[in-house]
């Protein structure tokens, strides 16, 4: 596979309305990272996640994608589960995943069907590919969703909250999926609240309320003053008191 290019940020501001998400934020995510996004709640990651996605348009600034296409991008936002009541299969969804290239009213060749029955078992799905998405648990379902970015093939992966409210075994199980698209040179971006994990497992960090607070090698961005700055510049942005929330783990030492 090519080579993932670099995203460029250059002095972006991300607007709702009249409301400033993001503002002026410059710096670059590398070919092939693994950079975790955290911040507290309305700090602006969902935003920054479908700008880079080309979901919503800067307000000011540029983004760059390095001659990325529409088709080299997943996103996977934390409203993406359809109907669990819509009459589709394991099958039906992970095969979603070939739509970008192959089309929405192609139907999947014989050695197609068979790499999504390939990418359901390597999310720990076997066997489940007639399954109607009704019968799985949250943590089967989140693995399914994995199996339809899997199809995509994308050589920039777009994650928000990908671990939120599913069991230990299946955050283990996805998790070492993203560690295995990082080795194969794909650009891993996720927002996270587990701050553990993202020390454990994710090399480079962002850490946004609403603009930059610090951006580079994890352990040098979530030290504890960095994590207060974030907590009180968002709540001085805002003129109130922030909410308390998980993210108020921004506030605890590093481990």
């Amino acid at each position: 596979m090519t080579p993932p290019s670099a995203l460029c940020l250059d002095r972006v501001t991300l607007r709702h309305g009249a409301i400033e998400a993001v503002t002026g934020l410059t710096g670059t995510f590398q070919p092939g990272c693994l950079t975790a996004v955290v911040g507290p709640n309305g700090a602006g990651k969902t935003t920054l996640l479908r700008a880079l996605a080309g979901l919503h348009p800067p307000r000011s600034g540029q983004i760059s994608l390095g001659g990325l296409r529409p088709v080299d991008i997943a996103l996977l936002p934390q409203a993406s589960r359809p109907d669990r009541h819509f009459p589709l299969t394991c099958l039906d969804v992970a095969a979603q995943g070939l739509f970008p290239r192959l089309g929405a009213f192609r139907a999947a060749s014989v050695g197609q069907r068979a790499r999504v029955v390939e990418a359901l078992g390597t999310v720990g799905l076997d066997g489940k590919d007639s399954t109607p998405i009704g019968a799985l648990s949250a943590g089967q379902f989140q693995r399914l969703l994995f199996a339809r970015l899997l199809l995509q093939d994308a050589r920039l992966l777009l994650l928000d909250e990908p671990f939120n409210a599913i069991d230990a075994p299946t955050t283990v199980a996805l998790l070492a999926l993203l560690r295995q698209w990082h080795r194969d040179g794909r650009t891993v971006i996720a927002v996270l609240h587990d701050l553990e994990m993202v020390q454990r497992a994710f090399p480079e960090t962002l850490l946004l309320a609403r603009h930059a607070i610090a951006w580079g090698p994890t352990p040098s961005v979530l030290t504890s003053a960095n994590r207060r700055r974030a907590r009180f510049g968002l709540e001085d942005w805002n003129g109130i008191d922030a909410p308390v929330s998980r993210e108020a783990e921004l506030e605890r030492p590093a481990a």
